[in-house]
């Protein structure tokens, strides 16, 4: 009964919201929106919802109404915030622009956050996947091999707590654009993280397994990477996401110093403009964009990791 309690709770929310923002006028210290982007917003949370529900019901033959109560909890949120800012004015308005404005600009200003996008995931994907590679064999040759450890553990232990944003401007002197500094600047940070935990995870798998390994027959590469690698896997994927972790701080800092395009350029751009309706849009964007990353990263870590799933959750 608490479960139907909570959608119609969240229907509630969403009419109560929807009520105040066509009926009750906005302060005139804010610029009129052309269409009620807010109010559209949440009649299409509502029907998303209502839809994936019915779906599910179909599916499962029970109605999964678990987001309810947090949904609810949101668009109670965005009503006040609403109320606060585009009905009464009581915040500065340069600074706290209405909803319809912020969420507006997403679809006005698409064309050059979807140019930002690509050109943010374009250095994101490069400088990740070679910090990847290289932090992958440089863990792996330090795990397993002392004389290969003995050269790269004082590099590791020197340059790698060094914030990769203190590279900033050494790299734009060095490099000919801004896009490869910053991706170089990325792979530094992606780099770090995964060649620590690579190494400890190489380090840490028992001799016992090598031992077998070595017992029917495999040859050195075989007991690297069919038995070394695997058990160290769960390492890896830690160094992975720690690793992406900070190649976001990496990447919006890099592009709000040098770059033409992409997302942390355009949140500084929008700033230096005093736009902050689409300041807070490229916000949210950035938000939205990294958890996307960082969901699917966790999927891949599932299907590779069948028999970790569910113990480290997003």
């Amino acid at each position: 009964m608490l479960k139907y309690i909570n959608l119609i709770l969240f229907i509630v929310s969403v009419i109560v919201a929807e009520v105040l923002e066509l009926l009750v006028p906005d302060s005139p210290l804010h610029k009129s929106s052309r269409y009620p982007y807010f109010a559209l917003l949440l009649l299409g949370i509502l029907i998303v919802y209502l839809l994936r529900v019915a779906v599910n019901r179909v599916k499962t033959g029970s109605f999964n109404l678990y987001n309810a109560p947090l949904l609810t909890g949101v668009v109670t949120f965005l009503n006040i915030l609403n109320l606060v800012t585009a009905k009464f004015a009581f915040l500065p308005t340069l600074y706290f622009p209405t909803l319809d404005a912020v969420f507006g600009t997403l679809v006005e200003d698409r064309e050059l956050i979807l140019k930002c996008i690509g050109y943010s995931m374009g250095i994101l994907s490069s400088g990740v996947g070679g910090g990847l590679i290289l932090g992958f064999f440089t863990g792996l040759g330090a795990g397993f091999n002392k004389k290969i450890a003995y050269w790269i553990n004082p590099v590791i232990r020197i340059l790698g707590p060094i914030p990769a944003t203190a590279w900033i401007p050494i790299m734009l002197i060095i490099f000919p654009t801004s896009r490869s500094a910053s991706a170089f600047i990325i792979g530094i940070s992606v780099w770090f993280p995964v060649t620590v935990l690579t190494s400890s995870g190489i380090s840490n798998v028992k001799n016992s397994y090598l031992e077998v390994a070595a017992t029917l027959g495999s040859s050195e590469l075989e007991k690297i990477f069919k038995v070394a690698v695997p058990a160290a896997m769960p390492s890896i994927f830690i160094g992975l996401f720690n690793g992406l972790c900070a190649s976001f701080v990496a990447l919006m800092t890099a592009e709000m110093i040098g770059a033409k395009y992409g997302m942390g350029w355009y949140v500084n751009w929008q700033k230096e403009m005093m736009c902050y309706a689409n300041l807070y849009a490229g916000l949210i964007v950035i938000a939205v964009l990294f958890f996307i990353v960082i969901t699917l990263l966790f999927k891949v870590r599932d299907k590779v990791l069948l028999w970790q799933k569910g113990v480290i959750k997003w």
